[in-house]
């Protein structure tokens, strides 16, 4: 055939489907495979010889526009220290795919009265436009009835624990304002709530809540509250609790354990824990409804546990002096042996050491000395807690000279752990760390905004990064990693005091750091547990904690109860965003060894920290 007449086909389809397109015809595929058709038979280059343009009349589609690949950012200071790669995970076997029950003769399915007006029309809908399943003895009908008891297959919601072929689940925190001393509430407590139970505390949460929890809880008489509204309505009644989904906790809401099981806990166990509830799918032939079903209700939980990190801040260590001392006597590990199962357990274990690591540091334990170092050996303490980061901004890094800093860097690296906050000059030593875990992103910034002069970096000599010298530059990298990772945690080794209120200028400079876009600022400087300052969705710049100090972690003060007091910050970021902080405290025993503090101790603790808390 004529290359000729190939091209009058051409423009002949072209046309076709034109009138078809604006017609708002259906049936436009057929104009469309005649032209490709008719394409693949004349070549690629073959209807218009030349290059030339398409015939009069034809209807020339655009080229559909390239999307643009994203310039890579180019960060005020780049990263000097880098994460180390992530351990491959063991690979696992394939799924078998499940044989299809033998079901012979038509398959009903209904929704039980327990499934949420927000879920049951999707339902509906895509089960009536099922007409037929695959079984094991092949397709059967399928029916929708109205009367779940009369069905073979039932919708219903029920606690996680009993669900057997889940469709949804959603998981419920009970939190109460972030400045309260209690932990754990009982499952019995909660539905006493729930239900309006004389004596019991007022429970607020929101209608699509009560849906949810129906099941597991019984009829609501506490207040409805629209989800924006629960932390002040809990703020402004003391004692009550708020019911809310996971995903929607923030930093100012203190979420509580419920019978002693942790919600944010990267070791949760959805199974075990009361407030988790499922819609599932039972009954003879639920195993060919419910893959049919898997993708109406999105997403499948609120708590995905890939999207979840742990992040562990801690205060002031310096393994020298007394606590040196101890570990020479009884064990590099000593100080780490009471607690390091629960920081070893964080997916982050992030550590602020003061002082040096050189080969040739002695324990000098005399009292005041201020000339302050750690043996390599020491690391096994650090080793024990898990440590992932190492802030150095202390101003103790340069307690051996310049060319003590050296060796000591030498070190970090030659033995491969991340570390900022310090370097062999001032811009190795003011560049960010970037980490990453499950998805979510991190930036690590730490300086220090202290004396001695000597023990601040310089542009070609080692030392820790200088806050006031380079405070525009680090606000302007605040500002820049604000809009490329999750989460910008800044530390700042500010003025030391030995009261649990931040000073004015203490308070200035973190409040600015968190202006600039920093979701975690840490005083690393305190010696002293100081105030908390958290923010929530609904606060300017969105969900963050201001910790104006922790207190020691590793040091040897002993010499007052309020220096033996300690707190570590556990975040819990949760799908690009900190979704809760919780403290954990502690108390300093024989000059080098925290405990967990009792419950009085941390009542008091926490209610020294909480009455410390600046105005807003």
């Amino acid at each position: 055939m004529h290359l000729h007449l190939f091209r009058l086909l051409r423009v002949w389809a072209i046309l076709a489907f034109s009138v078809a397109l604006l017609s708002g015809c259906q049936p436009l595929q057929s104009a469309i495979s005649v032209v490709s058709a008719l394409d693949d038979i004349v070549g690629d280059g073959a209807p218009f010889a030349n290059g030339s343009a398409p015939l009069m009349g034809a209807l020339a589609l655009p080229t559909p526009t390239p999307t643009p690949t994203p310039t890579p950012l180019t960060l005020l200071l780049p990263p000097v220290i880098t994460q180390p790669p992530t351990p491959a995970p063991t690979p696992t076997l394939p799924t078998p795919t499940p044989t299809p029950e033998p079901l012979d003769g038509p398959i009903t399915v209904a929704l039980a009265d327990s499934v949420p007006v927000q879920w049951g029309p999707a339902l509906l809908a895509r089960l009536n436009r099922i007409h037929q399943v695959e079984t094991g003895v092949g397709l059967q009908p399928l029916y929708v009835l109205d009367r779940p008891e009369t069905a073979q297959v039932r919708i219903d919601l029920r606690p996680v624990a009993s669900a057997s072929a889940p469709l949804a689940e959603r998981i419920f925190a009970i939190a109460m304002p972030f400045a309260t001393v209690r932990d754990d509430v009982s499952l019995d407590e909660v539905r006493a709530a729930w239900q309006g139970a004389e004596g019991s505390p007022t429970a607020y949460t929101s209608v699509e809540t009560v849906a949810l929890l129906r099941p597991i809880l019984g009829d609501f008489a506490g207040v409805l509250t629209p989800q924006s509204q629960l932390l002040s309505a809990i703020e402004s009644d003391p004692g009550a609790l708020a019911i809310l989904p996971f995903d929607q906790l923030d930093p100012r809401f203190k979420a509580l354990t419920v019978d002693g099981v942790n919600v944010l806990s990267n070791r949760f166990d959805v199974r075990a824990y009361p407030l988790a509830v499922a819609l599932d799918v039972s009954g003879r032939g639920a195993s060919v409804v419910q893959p049919l079903l898997r993708d109406v209700i999105l997403p499948y939980t609120n708590r995905d546990a890939s999207r979840l990190t742990q992040l562990i801040m801690t205060g002031v260590t310096a393994m020298s002096r007394v606590t040196a001392l101890r570990m020479d006597q009884k064990g590099y590990d000593y100080p780490s042996r009471v607690i390091s199962d629960v920081f070893a357990a964080a997916d982050i274990t992030h550590i602020s050491n003061e002082v040096p690591f050189l080969d040739d540091c002695v324990a000098d334990p005399t009292e005041n000395n201020l000339i302050l170092c750690s043996h390599p050996n020491y690391w096994a303490a650090l080793e024990a807690l898990g440590t992932d980061i190492v802030g150095l901004s202390g101003n103790h890094v340069n307690d051996f000279g310049r060319e003590g800093a050296i060796r000591s860097l030498t070190w970090y690296r030659e033995n491969g752990i991340p570390y900022y906050g310090s370097g062999f000059n001032v811009n190795e030593a003011c560049a960010p760390l970037l980490w990453e875990h499950h998805g979510n992103t991190f930036a690590f910034i730490a300086a220090l905004a202290f004396w001695p002069e000597h023990a601040w970096a310089t542009t070609d000599l080692p030392g820790a990064c200088y806050y006031y010298d380079n405070r525009e530059l680090l606000l302007a990298l605040v500002r820049q990693l604000s809009e490329a990772v999750d989460i910008v945690s800044v530390e700042l080794q500010h003025t030391e005091t030995y009261e649990p209120y931040p000073i004015a200028s203490q308070i200035a400079d973190f409040r600015e750091l968190r202006a600039a876009g920093a979701d975690i600022v840490t005083g690393v400087q305190s010696h002293v547990p100081q105030a908390q300052e958290p923010y929530g969705v609904g606060d300017p710049g969105g969900p963050g904690i201001i910790s104006y100090g922790l207190g020691n972690l590793f040091f040897d003060q002993m010499w007052s109860w309020e220096t033996r007091t300690e707190l570590a910050a556990r975040h819990t970021i949760y799908n690009g965003r900190l979704l809760n902080t919780e403290l954990l405290t502690m108390v300093l025993e024989d000059f080098a060894q925290p405990r967990w503090a009792t419950p009085e101790e941390r009542a008091e603790i926490l209610n020294r920290i909480f009455r410390a808390a600046p105005l807003r």
